[in-house]
């Protein structure tokens, strides 16, 4: 599903070399290291938004450095689902309509798939609200169904529970956990959240390597 082989990227006149990953379909992957580690940039090379200074990143056996902006594109929006540290929304949109959204720019509009998404995440009743009522939990949880909406077979976190107590942060990585099994998808979380190692059997720490 996703091998990467020989990466690195340059910044800052400081090169980092990652490690090789083979994850297959259905897996749950965690990525451990600390601020300055590169772990936000593996993931970002991983999901094609940014571009490697060397080394291979293949999905499905496509090697998705050689594919166009457009094309990478396309195939992020319809295999990729991100999960960002800060949740990003339209302030303007309440919850239902930001998830619209989302389905909006691949032409597709399914309310009951969002319907059941949102139950599925405990939200159902407040997908009328605006996303300023939400505490940064609840707002995590509508990241996770947006980053579903699409059924995408991989899913990449970046730091989803830094900010949450540890009651929110077992029911963000539950679901998780949950919801990309529900689709087999692929699940990359990066952090430095050291409460999460015990929950993954896969991981690699990025300190020690």
């Amino acid at each position: 599903m996703i091998q990467t082989k020989d990466l690195s990227i340059t910044y800052e006149n400081k090169r980092i070399n990652f490690p090789d990953l083979d994850i297959r379909p259905g897996n749950h992957f965690l990525i451990l290291g600390r601020s300055g580690s590169g772990k936000t940039s593996f993931l970002n090379l991983i999901g094609g938004l940014l571009s490697p200074s060397s080394g291979q990143i293949k999905i499905n056996n496509k090697n998705i450095a050689l594919l166009s902006s457009n094309e990478l594109d396309k195939f992020r929006g319809l295999n990729i689902g991100f999960i960002f540290q800060t949740p990003h929304f339209i302030k303007s949109l309440n919850i239902n309509d930001n998830l619209l959204l989302s389905q909006y720019f691949l032409g597709n509009r399914d309310q009951n798939h969002i319907n059941t998404l949102l139950e599925k995440v405990e939200l159902l009743n407040r997908k009328e609200d605006p996303l300023h009522e939400l505490s940064e939990g609840e707002k995590q949880r509508i990241s996770i169904v947006r980053a579903l909406i699409n059924k995408p077979k991989i899913i990449l976190a970046d730091e989803p529970t830094s900010a949450l107590d540890d009651y929110s942060c077992n029911i963000v990585i539950d679901l998780l956990k949950n919801l990309s099994k529900e689709n087999n998808s692929v699940l990359i979380i990066v952090t430095h959240d050291k409460r999460l190692k015990d929950k993954f059997k896969q991981f690699i720490d990025l300190d020690a390597s």
